[in-house]
């Protein structure tokens, strides 16, 4: 499988933020997020092979019981449904960090954390925007979503940039006719300082449709670092 990187760290975001896990990020996305905050998963992919065995071995050495697999798009790996069934053997509680516009079968998961990718998401500037109508195409796939939302536990978790967002979150909300608990809102930004430019409007948007406010805890421990 091809991994980026393997970690024991805090979860900084969503419903479980704060609780030790252990980090599986595969690599490659069939994405590419102009905000991107793994771009050695997308933009510039990096990574290594490692057997399911080693990925296995990882864990049990670190573990607390939560492991998180993670990407880049995890769900596009092809071994992706035997580690997650590796893991349960295991008996971790299991977190899965997707955009949701895949679903292959046989998945073992305790937590679909599920992100799709609003419009600010485009890379329409970046890379001389060659990647943006691929981007634009693929970043939403309703039915996959459905689904997700239909089989699993979940949570949505959205990245917003701006006030201009929230009327493409409350389409998707009532799409998937998600309760406002599962609904995150997260500050875009790879700094304490972008984060916090963001929180306080985002905050109060999250009292006003009653929606959780989803902090980004790795941002403020550690920064944009690999690894931690």
């Amino acid at each position: 499988m091809n991994i980026a990187e393997m970690f024991y760290s805090i979860q900084g975001e969503g419903i479980l933020s704060g609780v030790p896990s252990v980090f599986i990020r595969t690599n490659h996305c069939n994405l590419r997020c102009t905000w991107c905050d793994t771009p050695y998963t997308s933009w510039q992919p990096e990574g290594r092979e490692v057997e399911l065995d080693g990925i296995c071995a990882f864990v049990e050495e670190h573990t607390r019981g939560h492991v998180v697999l993670t990407g880049g798009e995890p769900l596009i790996a092809t071994q992706a449904a035997e580690l997650t069934q590796r893991l349960r053997e295991l008996r971790q509680h299991i977190t899965i960090e997707t955009a949701g516009t895949v679903l292959p079968g046989g998945l073992a998961c305790d937590l679909m954390s599920i992100s799709p990718k609003l419009a600010n998401s485009t890379p329409h500037q970046r890379d001389g925007g060659r990647w943006a109508a691929s981007h634009e195409r693929l970043r939403l796939n309703l039915d996959v979503l459905k689904r997700l939302a239909a089989e699993f536990e979940y949570q949505l978790k959205f990245v917003v940039t701006g006030p201009d967002d929230l009327d493409e979150i409350l389409g998707l909300a009532a799409a998937l006719r998600a309760p406002a608990h599962r609904v995150l809102l997260m500050p875009e930004g790879t700094t304490r300082e972008a984060v916090a430019a963001r929180a306080g409007w985002v905050s109060e948007v999250c009292k006003r449709e009653g929606f959780r406010y989803c902090p980004r805890l790795h941002i403020e421990l550690y920064g944009n670092r690999k690894g931690v």
